[in-house]
């Protein structure tokens, strides 16, 4: 389930040059891998070993947005009987190259994540493996985690199996590509090498169909661009396109049989999520009157997202706001027990991190504890030393990336909105803190932007209100409006 907000800058200004790099030292983000470790990472490139399985025999393709170097994931379905389908899904193997305690590994714990934002990526791993050796880039043999998902005709589960194995991806498609490719086909137009990508979308489909059904929701979170023009800036939202949602359904699908192998052998870590907060769900709705869009009494908050339209912006907008509702997401390791909290409301299931170990530091643990489940062995010995301790450090690196993307988004509003302080603008209060009922929070349809608001009075929970620009500092990102 996507949950990280991308915002990329394509801005000169000196203001804006000198808050990202203000937001670096303040938040103490990693900057270049130390000579150490980049001189172990080269040599874990020099001298991997691949796994005896060969499966370079299917013709995987990567689907990723264009540029991208670091690939974690590889894929390959066809059909299986006469209305089954089979999902290969090869996953970087990171433990090919990095050694438990070895100056990569103790970095990576470090650093617990990749961190994206304002167009820059403060990676995980050092280039020279996760830009290269471990990347799954095409005509390359790379060692891998061989996920092998059996599905019936209607998408579901009936068979899950991982191994270690050599693999090669033989195309590289960029989201935009794919999707055209796609819209060619159905349009009739005779297009190449499509076959797996029409099965992505068959297999897309059904696996939304069983996301519907079980109750979950994935949030099409769109990235977040801004422009500079003349003189100003422009914040503009990119809608997800239907190819990105379905690889997403891959990746959702690996996950949550990865957590039932888990959940079945009592020994792993998933990635959790307690029910949404009725409060914060209410606060919601006010965020939705705030941006104009209708939410009926009577429909529930799956149904209100997969009613968004990606291509309007105030319903991009709001997804970006219904992200508050995976912020108690965590983690959970047991040996022996299974914790009380299992599920990820948002999924509707049980769930773990596993698909993207370039980039995320758990999915490297829960992938090795899934190839002992399915080969029939222990848990490695470092894997099981290091559970206990691993949720800490992953909600640690996670609150360091919430912390990055908001104090990225607070300059990006206050760039926008700095020359525009005196104006006035119509809103809705969304929520009002409880101290002393004179200050809050105002959402504003036409800007996208929810920022605070006080007023000598007391302010009208949920009403339409309109208010004044007070302050737009970019150096200080903040954002505050009046209400008179």
């Amino acid at each position: 389930m996507p949950s990280n907000l991308v915002v990329r800058v394509r801005a000169s200004s000196p203001e804006i040059q000198e808050g990202l790099a203000a937001i670096a030292a303040e938040l103490e983000l990693p900057g270049e891998f130390p000579a150490e470790v980049t001189a172990a990472a080269e040599r874990a490139a020099a001298d991997v070993v691949l796994p005896d399985l060969d499966r370079t025999d299917i013709p995987f393709l990567t689907i990723d947005p264009e540029g991208s170097m670091d690939l974690d994931q590889a894929l390959h379905i066809e059909r299986s009987g006469a209305d089954g389908y089979v999902v290969h899904y090869a996953i970087a193997d990171v433990a090919a190259f990095v050694t438990p305690g070895d100056p990569v590994d103790l970095e990576a714990n470090k650093r617990g994540e990749t961190l994206y934002g304002a167009g820059t990526r403060i990676p995980l791993h050092p280039p020279e493996l996760s830009e290269g050796a471990a990347s799954l880039l095409p005509d390359q043999v790379r060692p891998a985690l061989l996920w092998t998902i059996t599905l019936d005709a209607e998408g579901t589960p009936t068979d899950v199996r991982v191994e270690r194995a050599r693999v090669r991806s033989m195309a590289r498609w960029s989201y935009v590509d794919a999707q055209k490719a796609l819209d060619a086909r159905s349009a009739g137009e005779p297009t190449k090498g499509t076959e797996v990508l029409e099965l992505l979308r068959e297999v897309g489909r059904l696996r939304e169909k069983q996301e519907v059904a079980r109750g979950g929701v994935s949030l099409p979170l769109p990235e977040q661009e801004v422009d500079e023009t003349d003189g100003g800036f422009r914040l503009v939202f990119r809608q997800q396109l239907p190819v990105e949602l379905w690889n997403a359904q891959i990746s959702l699908l690996t996950g949550m049989s990865a957590a039932s192998l888990m959940v079945e052998a009592k020994v792993g870590m998933l990635r959790t999520l307690p029910p949404a907060d009725p409060r914060d769900v209410a606060r919601l709705r006010r965020v939705a009157k705030g941006l104009r869009i209708d939410w009926p009494e009577d429909m529930d908050y799956p149904a209100f997202i997969r009613s968004l339209d990606p291509s309007v912006s105030q319903h991009q907008a709001m997804v970006v706001a219904c992200t508050r509702l995976l912020r108690g997401s965590g983690y959970a390791a047991f040996d022996g027990e299974l914790p009380e909290q299992t599920r990820h409301s948002a999924i509707a299931a049980e769930y773990a991190h596993v698909t993207a170990p370039l980039r995320r530091l758990g999915d490297r643990y829960v992938g090795e504890v899934c190839l002992a489940i399915c080969a029939g062995t222990p848990v490695p010995d470092w894997v099981s030393a290091a559970l206990p301790g691993l949720p800490k450090t992953l909600q640690d690196s996670a609150r360091r990336a919430g912390a990055y993307e908001r104090a990225v988004l607070d300059l990006i509003e206050a760039a926008i909105l700095a020359d525009r302080v005196g104006e006035t603008f119509d809103g809705v209060v969304t929520s009002v803190h409880e101290n002393d009922g004179r200050s809050g929070v105002v959402m504003l349809a036409e800007v996208g932007v929810e920022a605070p608001v006080t007023s000598a009075q007391a302010l009208p929970l949920g009403e339409d209100v309109r208010v004044t620009l007070a302050t737009a500092d970019i150096a200080a990102r903040k954002v505050a409006f009046t209400l008179p």
